[in-house]
């Protein structure tokens, strides 16, 4: 039987393909970055066709760079870039519109007026989510209102709507599948995870119609055949997940009380809560976990929308660096930020905040200041924000009868930056452990796909390989870690003025 398992990563910035053999470790890995549109301010999208272009390209150079044929792989598992809203032609297969990407603000009027009339209790109650512009109900709905034609043709049934995940499988199987998982569905403002179904009363309010949406299914499933052309052999789509569940899923964090932290663009924090579906008192969402069987499984979630991203501010905006692997040097040519905080608010503020009128805002300006200590403040900025996120999370467990979230483990391009994990530990005052493996969210969508068809047997099995690469442990006292929060949040009060 084959052993290899390919994942499809399609992020924000860049859609990956990598190969993993039945150990858990990488054989190839393929990379291509796309386009980021930017029409006005607030506004972000992309284009679908290069999305896709770009994920199949990358499939193809993985598979070539491993030496292997489209035989040797038993599976495809896909994990992407959640809320980002595609709708397309059903009989075309082309998109109505460009996606709006998760980080666009521009269904913000709709979100306001539904909370205004009351209903964000409503929302929360069924899908565990805040009424925010991040999701994709209320983008799908601004397409439906503002492309020509789009809202009859979706009311006709020719329009198809999806997440990134929907899109790339539709493109996969030539159009014979439209479907999505339990964890990209929850994001979508539409799905009552309770049951994880598509909800009558939610779909009104928004008044989507049916008819556009993909079928629901576990995370771990057979969705689909790819067509044999594109990668040389017809292969079983076997397992999806919305990348932030995917590397919950890829870290191991199977059960309540296990939590890790993605840092990509945006970071990502979630804590596996079981199946027991728990409200937040303290600005965090509920998500649904990447579901192996048809059992709802919860976690609490909180975004940090600019993570790494600031970084890339550096190198784009400020010109401070010319490669963003210039940074960590950069910062540590200071001893300290010399009082600077950076906070890098330029889509607004995520959990715990919720403040989407927040803008980015460097404080603490001497004559004294220097670059170094701006991109020292910037790269702080992301284990700050993710602190706030932590702290929050640790009070939820406790209120709900749980313990304090006692170690991170964590992910993702930002996390091999061994000051800002340094950093984040001394902030936390618990460990911050780093696996073997960091590309754990195309891990967690090569794991599922590999439950569904035979490769693994158990999560006891998946759990048994997770590996530490490092352990980093904390070094300074919780009264200055303390201090450090308090001067955090005053410098995010001062961003949103």
């Amino acid at each position: 039987m084959s052993k290899y398992l390919l994942a499809l990563d399609q992020g924000t910035s860049s859609s990956r393909s990598i190969v993993f053999d039945a150990q858990g470790r990488i054989v190839a890995m393929a990379q291509r970055e796309f386009r980021q549109i930017y029409p006005q301010p607030g506004w972000v999208e992309h284009d679908p066709k290069e999305i896709w272009a770009t994920q199949l390209a990358t499939a193809q150079e993985a598979l070539a760079k491993a030496r292997l044929k489209a035989g040797d792989i038993a599976s495809i598992g896909i994990t992407n870039q959640r809320e980002t809203t595609v709708v397309w032609n059903r009989r075309t297969g082309e998109p109505v519109y460009n996606a709006i990407v998760w980080q666009d603000r521009r269904a913000e009027p709709t979100c306001a007026a539904l909370r205004a009339r009351g209903l964000e209790e409503s929302f929360k109650r069924k899908t565990g989510l805040i009424v925010d512009a991040y999701f994709s109900g209320t983008k799908l709905k601004w397409i439906l209102d503002n492309v020509a034609g789009a809202r009859a043709a979706a009311e006709a049934g020719e329009l198809a709507f999806g997440t990134v995940d929907s899109w790339l499988m539709w493109q996969l199987t030539g159009g014979a599948v439209h479907a999505t998982d339990v964890s990209n569905a929850s994001r979508t403002l539409m799905l009552n995870v309770h049951t994880n179904t598509w909800d009558e009363e939610l779909l009104k309010l928004l008044d989507v119609p049916v008819a556009v949406l993909p079928a629901v299914f576990p995370s771990s499933h057979v969705y689909g055949h790819t067509k044999a052309e594109l990668l040389g052999a017809s292969l079983p789509i076997g397992g999806v997940a919305g990348d932030q569940q995917s590397a919950l899923f890829g870290q191991a964090c199977f059960r309540s009380g296990l939590a890790k932290n993605t840092y990509g663009t945006g970071c990502f924090m979630l804590m596996h809560t079981g199946g027991q579906f728990q409200t937040s008192a303290n600005g965090l969402i509920t998500t649904s976990a990447a579901q192996p069987t048809g059992m709802p499984e919860f976690a609490f979630e909180g975004s940090v929308f600019i993570g790494g991203a600031v970084v890339q501010w550096l190198r784009d905006g400020l010109h401070a660096i010319q490669a963003s692997g210039e940074v960590q040097q950069l910062a540590q040519s200071v001893p300290d930020s010399g009082g600077v905080l950076f906070v890098p608010a330029f889509t607004g503020l995520g959990a715990p905040y919720w403040k989407p009128e927040a803008r980015g805002a460097i404080v603490g300006l001497t004559r004294g200041s220097t670059v170094a200590h701006i991109a020292r403040a910037a790269l702080e900025s992301i284990a700050f924000q993710s602190a706030a996120l932590l702290q929050a999370m640790s009070r939820d467990a406790v209120a709900s009868g749980g313990a304090p979230v006692a170690e991170l483990r964590v992910d993702g391009g930002a996390c091999v930056n061994d000051l800002l994990m340094q950093f984040q530990a001394d902030l936390l005052g618990i460990p911050v452990v780093r696996p073997q493996v960091i590309e754990t969210t195309a891990l967690g969508a090569a794991y599922l796909a590999g439950l569904s068809c035979g490769v693994y047997k158990s999560l006891d099995e998946l759990a048994a390989q997770w590996q530490v690469e490092r352990r980093f442990l904390p070094t300074l006292s919780r009264e200055r870690a303390q201090e450090l929060m308090q001067r955090w949040e005053h410098a995010v009060a001062q961003a949103t003025l």
